[in-house]
């Protein structure tokens, strides 16, 4: 395994790894080479992004996107009637992918007292995974008119991915529901400060489990959104990239099942520190894996991807060259309004503005049409050939 040699992995340098280009140290140690794509790096540390008056028009359909990652449900439970985020999609957002939380966060009397924390940061008490959220999604989708369930695509999140009965469950949930789910997700295995939290086994990107839930999203046709860190949040200098070597490795192990990395890798505190976006180009020519997309959805994402001129023009370039592996999502948990849910949309207008027509059709609407739709005809067909007795 190679070393890198700055201060921590970026994370288009740690995309290249995942797509089985990484350097060696000899190829490191070189001069190198004239690229299309600047060599830019991300902003390591940035101010919150600031949101750009929208001005950009929605394509013929009247939507200016559909949404690959959002949350109905919080991390206790609650969230938005679907009838009201109904309302709040309105005219400007097409389709969405609907999926709950998979954990729950106790309330631990004895560390919050009174205060009922709804989020993991607010509170030392452990998380616990939370199977009930499945049949959650599934009530409020079913409450819908035939016409308005065509504007959701419920996702699969209630179960512990260290379970090699994960995959059972989620066959149980097809069966129990059919014509409800189209996916899997999300669900995280490294997560900072989440996964610490969880309590039982640890996730890991070699389980036995999660290998069982991917061979069966593959049976089905169900894509699978999946939270993991490209890096540890405070990485040492030199730290080998071990985790996004392991997740490589397990796209290796599944071909036929299509992954959606959410939030490229990034988070709050994991964050890309240099950038070498020519070799991520050249690994994604030479040698690009059909079934890995990757989400740009979280403000905390945008807050690296648009924290510059260099940044969105170099994000900008990578997605205009790879148009057909890149998903918008926003990632919003429970929004009250439309101004909530729109918020990361508009925090990406510079970035949407230099994105070729194709490119941002496909990065907004296209490229979820083509994997959802599909996801929607798979499923369908198998579950009509496991129907319950």
């Amino acid at each position: 395994m190679f070393r890198s040699n700055c201060t921590g992995p970026s994370i288009w340098f740690m995309t290249l790894v995942f797509l089985g280009c990484s350097p060696s140290p000899t190829e490191l140690a070189k001069e190198p080479r004239p690229i299309k794509l600047a060599q830019v790096s991300l902003p390591a540390q940035v101010p919150p992004p600031t949101e750009v008056p929208l001005d950009l028009p929605p394509d013929d359909d009247g939507y200016l996107f559909h949404d690959s990652h959002f949350h109905l449900t919080n991390y206790v439970q609650e969230g938005t009637d679907i009838r009201r985020f109904l309302q709040i999609m309105g005219d400007k957002v097409g389709r969405s992918m609907l999926c709950g939380i998979p954990l729950q966060q106790q309330w631990m009397h004895a560390g919050t007292g009174d205060f009922a924390p709804t989020y993991y940061t607010q509170t030392d008490a452990p998380l616990y995974y939370y199977s009930f959220t499945d049949a959650m999604i599934a009530h409020e989708y079913l409450r819908l008119t035939p016409e308005e369930r065509k504007r959701f695509d419920p996702m699969i999140t209630g179960f512990n991915p260290t379970d090699m009965y994960a995959a059972d469950h989620i066959r149980r949930v097809l069966q129990v529901y059919p014509g409800v789910f189209s996916g899997i997700g999300e669900f995280s295995i490294h997560k900072e400060f989440v996964s610490s939290k969880i309590a039982g086994e640890v996730a890991t990107l070699g389980n036995k489990a999660l290998d069982r839930i991917l061979e069966f999203a593959a049976e089905v046709g169900l894509p699978v959104v999946l939270h993991c860190d490209v890096n540890t949040p405070f990485p040492r200098p030199n730290q080998d990239p071990y985790i996004v070597t392991k997740l490589r490795a397990l796209a290796d192990r599944h071909p036929d099942t299509v992954i959606i990395w959410a939030h490229i890798g990034l988070g709050r505190v994991v964050r890309p520190v240099e950038d070498q976006l020519g070799m991520v180009e050249r690994g994604l020519r030479d040698r690009e894996p059909k079934n890995i997309h990757f989400d740009i959805s979280w403000d905390e994402t945008a807050k690296y991807l648009v924290g510059s001129p260099e940044a969105i023009k170099a994000t900008a370039d990578l997605i205009n060259q790879f148009p057909k592996r890149f998903l918008f999502g926003t990632d919003t948990v429970a929004p009250q309004t439309e101004e909530q849910y729109l918020h990361v949309y508009k925090l990406y207008a510079p970035l949407l503005a230099k994105l070729t027509p194709e490119a941002k059709h496909l990065l907004l609407k296209g490229n979820y049409e083509r994997i959802f739709d599909e996801a929607r005809r798979s499923v369908r067909a198998w579950e009509a050939a496991h129907k319950r007795p």
